[in-house]
């Protein structure tokens, strides 16, 4: 199944109001862990797979990046990254990650932020990418955590006031599709334990280099004090992994 929400005018509307979506890589609590993942950038060919507004293809290519391709199935996605971009050696294309059709080798470097949770094979994903990534090669990703995708409901349980009482796990092991309700649309995600997803990656020929199981920036606990409730149960699940070779 080949998603794409991202073109339904009502869903694209609220996610264009999301503070990530506005304020871009600083306004996401979990980019200051995100970045020190990648390696290092300048002279390398980079992929973003589900590069949404170009947040990170824009970022790479200040590192140094020789040159960078962001792909998304939205258009409406590619439209809004190419109206904020302003350079020629930065290439936005229309494709499913499915579809990823690139000769071997072509990218030193794939990144991915919070896409892989809609696609359904991962493993495959983790194929394709090593086939795509040159001799040492790395691929540093971020998904939901599997605590947070884990139940279709994706909430917490709540007390007679409403208060937050706890974010219950149920049906970890069961994985597959879940009908999810995001940005007040029926969204399908996949869930997956984080066995599956590493060992998923050793797999198909990578080390993990690192993981990640953010906690927002004090700086964004400090402007808005809600988040502290995320610090409660992992949000996201980030991974850097180098291609053996």
């Amino acid at each position: 199944m080949k998603q794409n929400k991202y073109d339904d005018p009502g869903f694209f509307a609220n996610y264009s109001q999301m503070p990530r979506s506005v304020g871009g890589l600083e306004a996401a609590g979990e980019w200051e862990s995100f970045r020190p993942m990648l390696p290092e950038l300048a002279g390398k060919r980079v992929l973003d797979i589900g590069c949404g507004f170009g947040w990170h293809c824009r970022y790479v290519r200040g590192q140094g990046a020789a040159s960078v391709v962001g792909i998304d199935i939205s258009e409406n996605m590619l439209a809004r990254a190419r109206e904020l971009t302003e350079d020629p050696t930065i290439t936005y294309r229309r494709l499913a990650i499915e579809d990823l059709d690139y000769p071997n080798g072509a990218f030193d470097v794939v990144v991915s932020s919070l896409a892989l949770h809609y696609i359904a094979r991962f493993d495959d994903v983790c194929r394709t990418v090593h086939r795509l990534l040159a001799a040492g090669g790395s691929f540093v990703f971020s998904v939901e955590h599997p605590v947070f995708t884990a139940r279709a409901a994706q909430d917490w349980h709540y007390g007679p006031g409403g208060e937050k009482l706890h974010w219950p796990v149920d049906q970890y092991y069961e994985e597959g599709l879940r009908e999810a309700r995001f940005l007040e649309n029926d969204v399908i995600k996949y869930h997956r334990t984080v066995s599956t997803m590493l060992n998923a990656l050793i797999e198909a020929g990578f080390r993990i280099r690192k993981l990640s199981e953010p906690q927002p920036a004090a700086e964004l606990l400090a402007e808005n004090p809600a988040m502290r409730d995320e610090l409660r149960r992992p949000l996201f699940l980030m991974v850097a992994a180098d291609r053996l070779d």
